[in-house]
């Protein structure tokens, strides 16, 4: 990892609910940036949407794994992604000495955005657009903070899955992809991290049952990622100091998952 490579980061929703977590990680942010590492952070929130949605007596719906938004959640869906979970981070930046800069996919022309399915309401598929907004930031030595929301030509508001927000600004800024989780990596059958895995191996492993549930959903997201992106994609922990204290230093982390 170099330092003219910007690094996309990309958290889920449970660093939210850990303020150590959060502090963790904007320490490691703050050693990388100071190095002069460009740094780009994404966010979801599904835990504080769910939280936002139950407070106002709306149905919490899925579909095969993905959130189902209808047109009167979008607002309550809003609020809590580009609203609290946006503001959440950027005072932990803060905190941390950090200059952010809190943002959606729908700023600067980001990305182009559209329905990705009907069926799933006001959920949107994005695509890499203009990087001008996302490099004047970074040229200023800011943190860039990114929810998953954008809004379409038709000018509506739409909830991306944020591994995918995450794949379409790494891509336009040619960028390296971390998928940081509550796991450490990519585990064996005896809980050992595997350093690097490619699609047969990954198949190999899910066929065994080793890569199961949880990860093998996010592990074969991150194959797609890798192989649209044509470089390896990361997927390591945003709970293990040592592993943040490692990227700070430009080593490598969690598992290598190869295109």
């Amino acid at each position: 990892m170099t330092t003219n490579s910007v690094l996309v980061l990309k958290v889920g929703g449970a660093l939210l609910q850990t303020e150590s977590g959060m502090a963790n990680l904007m320490a490691a942010i703050k050693d990388m940036t100071t190095s002069g590492q460009k740094i780009v952070l994404v966010h979801g929130g599904g835990c504080l949407v769910d939280e936002q949605l139950s407070a106002n007596g709306k149905e919490i719906i899925k579909l095969d794994g993905l959130r189902v938004t209808p047109a009167d959640q979008i607002p309550i869906v809003v609020g809590a992604l580009a609203g609290t979970s946006n503001k959440i981070l950027q005072a932990a930046a803060a905190k941390a000495g950090l200059v952010s800069v809190g943002m959606s996919l729908g700023d600067g022309n980001v990305v182009s955005a559209k329905i990705k399915d009907e069926k799933l309401g006001l959920v949107g598929e994005v695509t890499p657009d203009d990087a001008t907004y996302l490099n004047f930031i970074l040229s200023q030595g800011w943190l860039p903070i990114c929810s998953s929301i954008a809004v379409s030509d038709a000018g509506d508001m739409l909830n991306v899955n944020a591994d995918q927000a995450a794949t379409a600004l790494a891509k336009l800024v040619n960028g390296t992809l971390v998928l940081l989780s509550d796991v450490s990596g990519v585990w064996d059958a005896n809980k050992q991290v595997i350093k690097s895995l490619n699609k047969n191996q990954i198949e190999a492993l899910v066929a065994q049952g080793v890569i199961e549930k949880g990860m093998k959903v996010k592990v074969e997201a991150a194959l797609e990622v890798a192989q649209w992106m044509g470089k390896p994609v990361l997927v390591a922990s945003w709970q293990d100091t040592e592993q943040l204290k490692t990227l700070a230093q430009g080593g490598s982390i969690g598992t290598q998952i190869q295109p």
